[in-house]
């Protein structure tokens, strides 16, 4: 439940602050086998949940946990116009950085990754580390 809550709140955040953004989705290698999946327009966000360490809380019968979430950005490659991708990279940060719910927080930029593997396409991954509460 807490999964799809911090996903709702970064898809909402995406759409009011980055309307750059033209897809969000779930990521399950989307960019490794492009090829082979159905078109998804550019600039794409996916959101990948990392794994989730759970700590007994004490006092109570819920649970602290500590993650990490990384966002793909994916945006089509053209020489020359890696600008435009950074600055909606920047924005995404900006808008999703600090986010809060009732079973997350913590939300904090601790890594970025630029990709170049791939012909006419960049995808820019940030890693989050995000507290959780269940």
């Amino acid at each position: 439940m807490v999964r799809s809550e911090l996903y709702e709140a970064i898809k909402r955040k995406i759409a009011e602050e980055v309307p750059e953004v033209k897809y969000v989705d779930l990521w399950n290698h989307n960019v490794e086998f492009i090829e082979q999946e159905e078109a998804w327009e550019r600039p794409a966000v996916f959101v990948e949940f990392g794994k989730i360490v759970w700590d007994p809380f004490i006092g109570g019968s819920h649970r602290r946990g500590k993650g990490m979430v990384n966002i793909h950005l994916v945006t089509d490659w053209a020489a020359g116009e890696h600008a435009e991708a950074f600055e909606i990279g920047e924005k995404l940060s900006d808008a999703i950085e600090g986010l809060e719910g009732d079973g997350f927080n913590g939300l904090a930029l601790s890594e970025t990754i630029t990709n170049h593997n791939h012909e006419d396409i960049v995808e820019s991954i940030d890693c989050y580390t995000v507290r959780y509460l269940r």
